[in-house]
């Protein structure tokens, strides 16, 4: 799990373009979004597209989203048990 962890870190910053940061700079289990790294809506956009793209995953619902991209922890339990590719 603590590679996948690591993975998703990079995978973040680069889709988001957020070049000062490194993984290290990124809580696992601090949020996204608000307070945390304080993403908005076209970040989760973003990694919608990044987890149909990297990991065969589709989202069902909007829902569903704000309970997976609540931190780096809840995204990789998510990919861990869904992932196809």
């Amino acid at each position: 799990m603590e590679e996948l962890v690591l993975e998703l870190k990079k995978q973040i910053i680069e889709v988001l373009n957020l070049e000062e940061m490194t993984p290290d700079d990124i809580e696992t289990d601090s949020p996204l979004f608000g307070e945390g790294l304080g993403l908005d809506s076209i970040d989760a956009l973003e990694l919608i597209v990044l987890l149909e793209k990297k990991y065969g995953i589709k989202l069902a619902s909007p829902a569903e989203g704000k309970a997976i991209f609540k931190s780096v922890g809840t995204i990789a339990d998510f990919v861990s048990k869904n992932r196809k590719k």
